[in-house]
């Protein structure tokens, strides 16, 4: 369909609109689609995708271009490549007629490119950390102007730096998963549980929490945290953490204590995932009914994450060997979980356990235990 390019009025609500929604966004994966949508738009363009540099592979890549997944292509390859080596932007009326096109992505599509303009954008020192590119403008000239030119280079100014923010962001974020990753590993290597038992907690928290109406970035969130919630043990002996008999109260007081430990290793980070996982670490034993530890905690008094991973463990505990025991057969647990909604659990956690029970069963067995 034949467009018109925008007024200026119109334009300067794209500009305003985009900007407000890129600043408020904290996800790359948001600001990247954001960017393409406002590139777009603001160009009368078919498409637009955002190029960032992998250092690593030595590639160039975009998880961002209508219409297509991702592409991958060689360091200094096409228009693109082109314009990231060299600072320099560019316009192209006829992609095909111009030997630096990769026409390869075109094959692999079905997609005809024509007419393209491409933008490198730098971060807040000037060093280029990726490209705008627009392909096929839509007015009825088919041509992108120099106009075209001034407006995605003021897109590419404001964007690469938001962009840049997000990504450093992102990267601390990704940090922060590998550590809390890391440390759950180790926290459950100290005790002869199950192997996959911190990964089997993270995957049931999630569906629980999904079921119960949580937003998927809070769910995303317990699912990241969940397998912290031992983290404590790192601090209690082998002879009582692996101890296959009856433990001693001296004994079960000092099993008891790695919830407060936990809490107090996390508790002082100012990063929210180590806050997050500082509360499933000091309230997966808390119980509805005020009964659990450390703090006797009852109702909502405890938080959600607490009453869903406390779900989560105990569902993966019974239903998998322990030193200290067999697991139990699926029809027991269901009845356990019966008698205990509204005493140890949650009543709609637990609810939210039997809706789910089918997918729980699911990933028990994806993720099983190797003999």
């Amino acid at each position: 369909m034949v467009r018109t390019d925008l007024s200026s009025d119109q334009l300067l609500s794209v500009i305003f609109d985009y900007m407000a929604k890129i600043s408020g966004e904290s996800r790359l994966a948001g600001v990247l689609v954001l960017m393409a949508n406002m590139g777009r738009e603001m160009i009368v363009a078919d498409r637009c995708a955002v190029w960032l540099i992998d250092e690593a592979n030595e590639e160039l890549y975009t998880t961002v271009a209508h219409g297509v997944k991702e592409i991958r292509v060689p360091y200094g390859i096409g228009l693109v490549g082109h314009a990231i080596a060299t600072g320099e932007p560019s316009i192209v009326d006829d992609a095909y007629a111009d030997p630096r096109h990769h026409a390869e992505n075109d094959r692999k599509t079905g997609y005809v490119t024509r007419s393209v303009v491409t933008i490198p954008f730098r971060n807040h020192d000037g060093r280029i950390i990726g490209a705008y590119q627009a392909v096929n403008k839509m007015t009825a000239a088919g041509k992108f102007t120099e106009k075209d030119l001034e407006l995605l280079s003021l897109a590419a100014s404001y964007a690469g730096k938001s962009l840049e923010s997000v990504m450093l962001h992102q990267e601390i974020v990704d940090t922060q998963r590998e550590i809390i990753a890391t440390m759950g590993q180790i926290g459950e290597s100290r005790s002869k549980e199950t192997a996959l038992h911190v990964r089997r907690v993270a995957e049931y928290s999630h569906v629980l929490a999904l079921r119960l109406g949580l937003d998927p970035r809070e769910a995303d969130v317990l699912r990241t945290v969940s397998p912290m919630h031992d983290i404590g043990k790192v601090a209690i002996p082998d002879a009582v953490l692996n101890k296959p008999g009856k433990l001693t109260e001296a004994e079960f007081e000092l099993i008891k204590s790695h919830t407060d430990i936990g809490y107090r290793l996390l508790k002082g980070s100012r990063r929210d995932l180590l806050g997050a996982a500082a509360i499933v670490a000091g309230q997966h034993h808390e119980k509805w009914d005020g009964s659990g530890y450390p703090n006797g905690l009852k109702g909502e008094e405890i938080h959600i994450f607490g009453r869903i991973t406390a779900v989560a463990d105990v569902f993966d505990a019974l239903s998998t060997e322990r030193v200290y025991k067999s697991a139990w057969p699926i029809e027991r647990i269901e009845r356990w979980f019966r008698e205990e909604r509204g005493r140890h659990f949650d009543p709609v956690v637990v609810d939210a356990f039997f809706d789910e029970l089918p997918r729980l069963l699911e990933l028990r067995e994806s993720l099983k235990d190797e003999a």
